[in-house]
C-alpha cells in the first residue's frame, strides 16, 4: 500500500463533532486521522513475540502529537501499513512542511490519551478494536 502522510485525511469539523461519521469514513482514512494510537496500541497487541514499541510525531511548534505509530526495527507501521520508519517521518514533514519530531510513547493508552487529549476506545461511536484488528491483519509484517 502507498505510503500517505497521516494529514492526507484529515477530519473535516463535521467529522470531529460527529463520532458516528467519523467512524463511518474508510479504515484508512480512520486509521489516518482519529485513531492511528488505537491501531498503534493494537499492532503492538497482536504481536506479542514481538518488541513492539510505539511513537508519534509532532511539530517543533507543538507540544502535543498528531500521529501515533508502531515500530520494530527500522520499520513503522500506521495506516499505510509497514514501511521505513524514517519514510514514514519524511512523507509527514513533506506533506506538513515544516520540522517533524519523533516522540517515543512508552506508556499505557490511558495514560497517553489523557497526556495528548486522544479518545479511549469507549469513547468512539463503537469499540475501534475489532476494526483495528482487523485492519493490523491485512499487512503481513517485515519479519515474516
Amino acid at each position: 500500500m502507498e505510503l500517505l502522510a497521516a494529514g492526507v485525511y484529515r477530519r473535516t469539523r463535521a467529522e470531529r463533532d460527529d463520532q458516528r461519521l467519523s467512524w463511518s469514513r474508510p479504515d484508512r482514512a480512520f486509521f489516518a486521522s482519529g485513531a492511528c494510537h488505537i491501531l498503534a496500541w493494537t499492532c503492538r497487541e497482536l504481536h506479542p513475540d514481538r518488541p513492539i514499541g510505539l511513537a508519534a510525531l509532532r511539530t517543533e511548534a507543538d507540544d502535543q502529537v498528531f500521529h501515533v505509530f508502531a515500530t520494530w526495527s527500522d520499520w513503522a507501521f500506521d495506516h499505510s501499513g509497514w514501511h521505513p520508519a524514517g519514510d514514514l517521518v519524511t512523507v509527514n514533514q513533506e506533506f506538513l512542511g515544516e520540522p517533524l519530531l519523533r516522540v517515543d510513547v512508552g506508556t499505557e493508552l490511558a495514560t497517553f490519551c489523557i497526556a495528548h487529549h486522544h479518545r479511549m476506545p469507549d469513547q468512539y461511536h463503537d469499540d475501534p478494536r475489532p476494526r483495528a484488528r482487523a485492519y493490523v491483519r491485512r499487512f503481513p509484517p517485515p519479519w515474516s
